[in-house]
């Protein structure tokens, strides 16, 4: 099957026809959604995780979700960007534009300017390490995770980014992923729940109550979330036009149907409706709809959403007891697994191909191929990050002495033990 494919990679300007010119309207656009996703990260996940947090471990949480931002933007400046965008490798890019050498402040991106499309593709990688923090939190050395970060960012994203984004063999063989299944959601869930491994449980659980400091904080950044998703996958369109506002209207109507899945569930199932199940649901729907949410139109985002809800509350109340992992705050289940089942329901009810032309695809065999293609994408995702994961977190702990604090700290607490700060000043 011959496919045409909307030239991401052709947005660098070294590979971008001449005839690329600034537009006006789609540079503010992009800087705005850039804002939008930079908001996700320091404010939205760092709260959402917070909140689910045991008050004495509040502000380390808040912590390392503020520190996978900082470093991670670092990085990707600094040379991520480059292996992630630059040459055509298979699997990596080169070094051609390490410290962004080469790009001036008139080089574009298609039709705005390429230090936009550089930051803007720099907030994906940073939240895409945060959310792995959702899995360790409370027993995880700081400075294995400082380490981690950097070392994560480098070795696990950017080839990911690339493989499917940046004109890897992924991204050649077709794989649809329009604005993170694969490379966020997946990429930082599974990585999550290897740490999680690898670290073991946290003491007590899951024999004691954990109870969380504060779910209305987690309302909260979910609500950010939702707010900033918005830049997210309507952005990843690349310009204000039609595509950028179905992504968006799709990407609002698959986090409401989560949403309300999920508080359907629990109703069911507990006898009792909860914000947090509210909150995580209409995570799980955005995390399903992600990588389909310029593809799909609203009956696809309708079974997107609610699909995304049930895999993300079957992970969350039933795998991890099964299996008996400790994911602290379910980075595995609302992100992996929603982002699995989005990226595979990509292939499924997909509209447009990549040329935006708004063509169907046309049979059955285009359907099946598609598929397949999606199905090489997890499977990959899946090999290499958790494979190199491994290798990363093994090495950062290396370096730190082991990866996990000593008991008495995680007796105490991490905000007072690793900070010296609280996060709720109550007495």
């Amino acid at each position: 099957m011959k496919r045409k494919f909307f030239p991401l990679i052709a947005l660098l300007p070294s590979l971008a026809m001449a005839a690329d010119k600034l537009n006006s309207g789609d540079t503010a656009w992009m800087i705005v959604a850039t804002a939008f996703v930079m908001f996700m990260t320091p404010a939205g996940l760092a709260l959402f995780y917070g909140g689910m947090t045991r008050a004495k471990n509040v502000l380390n949480t808040y912590m390392m979700v503020f520190m996978a931002y900082v470093l991670g933007s670092i990085v990707w400046v600094m040379w991520g960007y480059s292996l992630s965008f630059s040459g055509d490798g298979a699997i990596i890019g080169n070094l051609s534009k390490i410290f962004l050498k080469g790009i001036t402040a008139d080089s574009l991106s298609g039709t705005y300017p390429e230090f936009v499309f550089v930051a803007f593709q720099g907030t994906f990688a940073a939240i895409t390490v945060a959310i792995a923090s959702g899995s360790v939190i409370e027993r995880l050395k700081f400075s294995t995770w400082m380490i981690f970060v950097v070392l994560w960012v480098t070795f696990v994203y950017v080839p990911i980014a690339h493989m499917v984004w940046g004109g890897g063999f992924l991204y050649n063989d077709g794989a649809l992923d329009f604005a993170g299944g694969t490379v966020v959601h997946m990429n930082g869930g599974l990585a999550g729940l290897v740490m999680a491994l690898m670290l073991g449980k946290r003491r007590g659980y899951p024999k004691e109550a954990l109870h969380p400091s504060s779910i209305v904080l987690t309302a909260l950044g979910a609500a950010i979330l939702w707010f900033g998703w918005f830049g997210f996958n309507a952005g990843s369109e690349f310009a204000a036009d039609g595509v950028a506002g179905s992504a968006l209207l799709m990407t609002n109507f698959a986090a409401a149907i989560g949403a309300l899945t999920w508080v359907v569930i629990e109703w069911i199932v507990y006898k009792k409706p909860t914000l947090l199940g509210a909150a995580t649901g209409a995570v799980a729907g955005l995390v399903a709809i992600t990588p389909a949410a310029g593809f799909v139109d609203v009956m696809g985002a309708l079974i997107i959403g609610i699909g995304g809800s049930v895999v993300g509350f079957v992970g969350v109340a039933y795998i991890k007891k099964i299996f008996k992992f400790d994911d602290s705050l379910d980075a595995f289940g609302v992100h992996f697994l929603a982002g699995l089942w989005g990226a595979l329901a990509t292939g499924l009810f997909a509209i447009r191909e990549l040329a935006w032309d708004g063509s169907p695809l046309k049979d059955h065999g285009d359907r099946a191929a598609q598929m397949l293609v999606q199905l090489e994408s997890v499977a990959v995702t899946m090999i290499y990050t958790a494979v190199a994961t491994a290798a990363v977190y093994f090495i950062a702990s290396m370096i730190t002495g082991g990866g996990r604090v000593d008991e008495e700290t995680e007796i105490m607490g991490l905000d007072e033990a690793v900070h010296g700060e609280r996060g709720f000043n109550l007495k």
